[in-house]
C-alpha cells in the first residue's frame, strides 16, 4: 500500500507547512517535518500501520556497534525510566544469526543509559508499553525508530465485534483508495460482514479523522503538550450530513447485519446506512447511479459449512461464484466491481475477465483486489467466436 500512503501523505502534508514527503520504500514511506506533523499523520492516516521517528542510522558489522549506537542516543529527552519499553527487531538480509540476541542488545543500551544517569531504568512491557523502540536491520545498515503511535494505527478505537475474518481497517482503507471510490459515488458491500469497508467509508464521507476517539504514544513523550495537540484536534471539520444514503450493505448472516450497525453507531456514524440481510447472489443494485461494489467475498473454509471436505467446499463456492456472477451481469451494468481475495481462480469461476488486479498482502495471506468493469455485452471472457460465413 504504500503508493496509497504516500498519496494520502501529500493530502496530510497540505493541512499544514512544514511537512515534506520523500521516497517510498518497501513496506513504508519516508517524510520529514515537526514533531507535530508525526501527530498530524497518527490522527488523519487511514493507510499507515504505525508513523515511526528515526533516531539515529549507521553502518554495522556486530551487535556490539548496534548497542554503542543505540547507546548514543538522548532517549531521556522523550521518556523517562519510569516509563516502560518494547523492543521489536526486522532484518532483511542480516548477517546477524539472532534477531532475539540483537534486540536484547538494544534494550540493554536504552537501560544502560537510564541507569549511568538515572540509577533507574526502565521495565520492559511486551503487552501495553509507554514506548516502543523499533530496530531495523538490512545487509549493512542499521536504523532505531521510536514509535509515535503506541497501538497499531488499524486500531481506531470503535471496534466492539468482529466476525470470523475482519479485514484490518487500514487494509480496507487502501482498498477503498485502490478503488478510486470518492465521497459522494454510491458504495456498496454485499459481504460486510462486521462492516469495515462501509465504516471506513462513512467515516471518510462524514470527515471524521480515524485517530479521534483513541490514545497514541506521543501523548507520554517529554516534549507533548496537551493544549496544542487539543488545537490540532479541534481543527478538524466534520462534513455536512449526506442528506441521501450513498453507502450501503448486507450479508447472508442477520448477526453480521446488527453487528455492523453497532459498529456504525461506535464510529459516530450519525447518518443512514442502509443495511439488508440477503444472500449475495439475490442482491440488487442500490441506486440507479452505478458506483463502486467493493467487497471480501468470503472464500475456503468460510464458503462451506464445518465439517465439509475441500470438495464439496469448491462445489459450493463453484455455484456460489456463477450465481453471483449472473446477478452482476444482470443488476449491476454501469457498476465498477472489486473483489478482494486470496484465491486468484475467482474470475474464473465468475467467468469474467478481470480489467485489473492489484497485489495486497492481508497479513501473511497473498490476495488481490480484482477489479470487474460491468459493462453491459462486453465483460464475459473471450470465448472462440463463429467465423463468419463468406
Amino acid at each position: 500500500m504504500e503508493i496509497a500512503l504516500a498519496e494520502e501523505l501529500n493530502e496530510i502534508a497540505a493541512l499544514g507547512s512544514t511537512m515534506s514527503v520523500h521516497n517510498q520504500v518497501p513496506g513504508g514511506v519516508h517524510c520529514s517535518g515537526s514533531l507535530q506533523d508525526s501527530w498530524r499523520i497518527n490522527l488523519h492516516s487511514r493507510i499507515a500501520s504505525r508513523v515511526l521517528m528515526r533516531m539515529a542510522q549507521s553502518s554495522y558489522v556486530n551487535e556490539n556497534d548496534i548497542y554503542d549506537l543505540v547507546l548514543e542516543q538522548p532517549w531521556e529527552d522523550w521518556f523517562g525510566y519510569h516509563h516502560t519499553i518494547r523492543v521489536d527487531v526486522t532484518a532483511v538480509k542480516s548477517p546477524l544469526k539472532s534477531l532475539e540476541f540483537t534486540t536484547l542488545k538494544i534494550k540493554d543500551a536504552i537501560c544502560d543509559r537510564f541507569r549511568d544517569q538515572f540509577t533507574q531504568r526502565p521495565s520492559v512491557n511486551t503487552k501495553t508499553p509507554d514506548m516502543r523502540i523499533v530496530g531495523f536491520m538490512d545487509a549493512r545498515n542499521f536504523t532505531i525508530y521510536l514509535d509515535t503511535s503506541g497501538e497499531a494505527l488499524f486500531k481506531r478505537g470503535w471496534r466492539m465485534e468482529t466476525g470470523d475474518a475482519p479485514l484490518r481497517e487500514n487494509l480496507a482503507a487502501g482498498l477503498l483508495r485502490t478503488a478510486g471510490w470518492k465521497p459522494g459515488v454510491p458504495l456498496f458491500d454485499p459481504m460486510c460482514g462486521s462492516g469495515t469497508i462501509l465504516i471506513e467509508a462513512a467515516q471518510i464521507l462524514a470527515g471524521i479523522p480515524p485517530g479521534l476517539k483513541r490514545e497514541f504514544a506521543f501523548e507520554k513523550f517529554h516534549q507533548f503538550d496537551e493544549t496544542e495537540w487539543q488545537a490540532i484536534k479541534a481543527s478538524v471539520k466534520p462534513n455536512p450530513l449526506p442528506a441521501e444514503p450513498s453507502i450501503f450493505g448486507s450479508d447472508i448472516s442477520g448477526d453480521m447485519v446488527v453487528m455492523t450497525r453497532n459498529n456504525l453507531n461506535k464510529a459516530g456514524i450519525r447518518f443512514e446506512v442502509p443495511l439488508k440481510q440477503i444472500e449475495a447472489q439475490e442482491i440488487k443494485a442500490p441506486t440507479t447511479q452505478p458506483g463502486v461494489l467493493l467487497t471480501n467475498p468470503p472464500y475456503g473454509e468460510r464458503i462451506g459449512v464445518r465439517g465439509d471436505s475441500t470438495l464439496e467446499t469448491d462445489e459450493l463456492a463453484k455455484e456460489f461464484f456463477t450465481a453471483f456472477s449472473s446477478t452482476l451481469k444482470q443488476r449491476f451494468a454501469g457498476w465498477s466491481v472489486f473483489l478482494f481475495t486470496a484465491d486468484l481462480t475467482v474470475p474464473k469461476m465468475l467467468r469474467l475477465k478481470e480489467s485489473r488486479k492489484t497485489p495486497f498482502f492481508n497479513g501473511a495471506l497473498e490476495c488481490r483486489l480484482f477489479r470487474f468493469d460491468m459493462v453491459a455485452g462486453f465483460n464475459r471472457r473471450e470465448e472462440a467466436k463463429p467465423k463468419e460465413q463468406n
